[in-house]
């Protein structure tokens, strides 16, 4: 067996679908958490809900479709659920609550 036939792509799309769907949203709140907390303005800034809120959608979508990049859906859950569990706990070191 050929390196390039063992280091293909999984067709497994209902797990890797459900990663990007979960863990996927998940990682666009939190995401987008960082900035409107972090970026110009802090969370009081003018407009700013109404732009995190379309974010969450485009940041989403974005890791779903990259979530059919990964070689199984067992490296999509675990790649997506450590990014998950490292920036949620970031967050909330940090001071803020969920």
């Amino acid at each position: 067996m050929s390196a390039v036939q063992r280091q293909k792509i999984k067709p497994t799309w209902l797990g890797k679908s459900l990663a990007g769907g979960l863990l996927g949203l998940a990682l666009a709140f939190v995401l987008v958490a960082f900035f409107a907390w972090y970026g110009p303005g802090g969370i009081d800034a003018r407009d700013k809900v109404q732009f995190n809120m379309w974010m969450i959608p485009l940041i989403w979508l974005t890791i779903f479709s990259f979530t059919y990049l990964f070689k199984s859906a067992k490296q999509a859950w675990l790649t997506l659920g450590g990014l998950n569990i490292t920036l949620y706990s970031l967050f909330l070191m940090l001071g803020h609550g969920l």
